[in-house]
């Protein structure tokens, strides 16, 4: 019963805006998904039925629906989550006791309500409509089998043509290259696209533009599913048409969906901090700020990294040679007040190889490669930027 003040609060701050992406409303991308196993429901309400099923529905589940606790062996206990209604709680006293049982109703002023909550066990008592769309968030997570998230990394560059692109691109190719599941964001649209830059922009798939309308909840598998196949990752860019924004509701949505998959989420974002950005920012769990080795690349960084760190508390310096005269990636990082994540040498033959069609960190040694291999190695291990 601890949780259950804050759920209910949840539900009243998030309702207004989340209730709409309840009914379906994912800016027409048909990303639910497929049904899969969901809650148990317990009411003989019809009114508060037709509302779990419809929340149900949104949320890509199958419902089990009984009047009072199932008879059958298991279907109490091995049910995901159990949403039992406030007529039903009388009937659900004497339970085994469990996690994730929800009371679930519509009278906002009942004041028996939290001791029938504590008769059942109840998690929480969620009051609807105002907490649908928290309810629908758990009712997916369940669904989908939510686990860890998946860690997300972001990289902008410190100044113009400084190679955050490529190394957001190598980063994605060496986690899924180690067997890791990856996904590649393109979060700047004046960037040219990441599929090109890996050689898949012929790739049959979804592209930024789908999305634009997104908000509400977006299916973590379907989305998956929707985006281009390419070097063993699956890459979310852009189109080559006009569209040079991402509404920070998409970008929320699409990121939570993204790293409700878990594995590793690689997210490309623009110097350029607009709200799209800033939703993305405040979704990273590590930012790399690439800054080539020269005193005007670490001038424009210093305002790029002032920016961002506004936002995100874990930004790291990657600094690139060549260098500029008494400078070395000690010096540039501590310039910038970041920890350093490490250095990235000149890569004489990375031009070419792109030119040839092999993707940035394709191969197993060299600097691109081994600086990315090592970063997975320490992020994954829990070490620091050193």
């Amino acid at each position: 019963m601890a949780g259950a003040p804050g759920a209910d609060r949840a539900g009243r701050a998030e309702g207004a805006d989340r209730a709409e992406g309840a009914d379906g409303a994912d800016g027409g991308e048909g990303l639910r998904g497929e049904s899969r196993a969901g809650p148990l429901i317990i009411t003989e309400d019809p009114a508060l039925l037709d509302d779990l099923l419809r929340l149900c529905a949104a949320a890509g589940a199958e419902p089990q629906v009984h009047h009072a606790v199932p008879e059958a062996h298991g279907g109490w206990d091995a049910a995901p989550l159990v949403l039992v209604g406030d007529d039903a709680a009388a009937r659900c006293v004497g339970a085994t006791r469990r996690r994730g049982v929800l009371l679930v109703g519509h009278d906002q002023d009942d004041p028996q309500v939290w001791r029938r909550a504590v008769e059942i066990g109840a998690d929480c008592v969620l009051r609807l409509p105002d907490a649908e769309g928290w309810l629908v968030d758990r009712i997916a997570d369940v669904a989908e089998g939510a686990g860890r998230p998946a860690l997300t990394v972001g990289v902008i560059g410190g100044r113009g043509g400084a190679g955050a692109s490529t190394l957001a691109c190598a980063l994605a190719v060496t986690a899924a290259r180690e067997g890791r599941r990856t996904m590649l964001v393109d979060g700047d649209p004046l960037g040219g696209g990441l599929d090109v830059l890996l050689g898949g922009e012929q790739q049959a798939g979804r592209r930024w533009p789908d999305f634009a309308a997104s908000r509400g909840r977006v299916a973590g598998g379907a989305l998956e599913e929707a985006l281009p196949s390419v070097h063993g990752l699956r890459v979310l860019s852009w189109d080559r048409g006009d569209s040079v924004a991402i509404p920070p509701e998409a970008m929320r949505s699409v990121l939570a969906a993204a790293r409700r998959r878990g594995g590793v989420v690689v997210v490309d974002l623009p110097r350029r901090v607009d709200e799209g950005t800033a939703e993305a920012l405040a979704q990273l769990d590590v930012g790399l700020l690439v800054v080539p080795g020269d005193l005007r690349a670490v001038a424009a960084a210093r305002r790029v990294a002032s920016t961002v760190r506004m936002v995100l508390g874990d930004l790291r310096a990657v600094v690139r040679g060549p260098w500029g005269s008494g400078l070395d990636e000690q010096w540039v990082a501590e310039a910038l007040e970041l920890p350093l994540a490490g250095e990235l040498p000149l890569e004489a033959g990375l031009a070419a190889d792109l030119d040839a069609g092999v993707p940035p960190g394709a191969g197993d040694r060299d600097p691109l490669a081994r600086f990315c291999t090592a970063f997975w190695a320490r992020v994954h291990s829990g070490g620091g930027a050193q």
